[in-house]
């Protein structure tokens, strides 16, 4: 069974190095793999010097690499980490274990060990974030923009990316509760940046693509419930704006024509419209949706069954 480690940087030379030498002195049967993004530093050199298989990708943004990770690494198993150096190698055999055990994909959750792993107002945009998609797509989650996972063979060759830079989190965890795959979350110390590493993640511009993200997901892969509730939406507002015109037309028995009757009637054939767009594409989504199961049927499992605790060995 074979093990990647994909390791997507962009200008992480302070840090990727010891990332690197760590995975191979703590999983020596595994391949690391370095995706450079194009750096304008040393990265690629550091990491190859460190022992790793580096890959150049020009195209800019995390989701770029991400794509280009799955398509062209062939494996068994797959363990996505960052290179900054914050979150704990130590902790990959676990999430290795639970892939072994049957889950598709397997989420570090993290939980900080000191002050600084979280800039301000990070920790809260995360928190808002995951409950907003659990509450979206009816699933719990505790941590939906983690970079540290781990995925089965069948997750990645199955996962169609479209995401281009920090959203690809969310689109991982969407595919993977839409596909209604095993997941596992292991808890996972986080610590913040070595002196000289600087975060490429902008609060407001990427916490808002990431929003983006979700809403786009929420209607392609649920236009029922999204289309549904906007023409709810619509329908309310027609209704409240139509109360005062029925009470016109019950004491003239004129018809209203000012401006609000047109904006209610307006508003109610935007609502029929919304409903009858959401169930076209809900019927779109669904072959999408079994596109994707056969493919993700199409790959073999795993060829040998193992306990969990048969990562060590594994790993030799």
């Amino acid at each position: 069974m074979r093990i990647a480690i994909l390791i997507p940087c962009f200008n992480e030379a302070p840090t990727v190095g010891r990332v690197v030498a760590d995975f191979r002195r703590l999983l020596p049967g595994s391949v690391v793999h370095v995706f450079d993004n194009d750096s304008s530093d040393d990265t690629a050199e550091v990491s190859r010097e460190a022992g790793a298989k580096v890959h150049r990708v020009r195209l800019r943004g995390k989701g770029q690499v991400v794509r280009r990770q799955f398509a062209d690494v062939e494996a068994d198993v797959y363990l996505l980490i960052d290179g900054d150096g914050t979150y704990s190698v130590e902790c990959a055999s676990r999430l290795i274990e639970q892939v072994i055990a049957g889950h598709d994909m397997v989420v570090g959750t993290r939980e900080a060990t000191d002050e600084a792993a979280y800039r301000r107002g990070h920790a809260t945009g995360n928190r808002l974030l995951t409950g907003f998609l659990a509450w979206l797509f009816g699933r719990q989650c505790r941590d939906i923009l983690s970079g540290y996972r781990a995925f089965s063979r069948r997750f990645v060759k199955s996962f169609p990316a479209h995401s281009t830079g920090f959203e690809i989190e969310t689109e991982l965890t969407v595919h993977a509760l839409e596909m209604r795959m095993a997941v596992a979350e292991v808890p996972t110390p986080y610590g913040g940046r070595p002196e000289g590493s600087l975060s490429k993640l902008s609060t407001w511009r990427d916490g808002m693509r990431i929003l983006k993200a979700i809403l786009g997901l929420f209607s392609t892969e649920r236009p029922i419930a999204c289309y549904g509730t906007l023409g709810l939406a619509l329908a309310t507002i027609s209704m409240v704006l139509s109360v005062p015109l029925f009470y016109t037309y019950f004491q003239t028995g004129l018809v209203p024509r000012f401006p609000t009757a047109i904006l209610a009637s307006a508003l109610m054939l935007l609502s029929a419209l919304s409903v009858l767009v959401g169930i076209v594409l809900d019927s779109v989504a669904r072959g999408r949706r079994e596109a994707k199961t056969f493919a993700y049927l199409s790959i073999p499992g795993p060829a040998v069954e193992l306990e969990p605790g048969d990562a060590a060995t594994l790993h030799r």
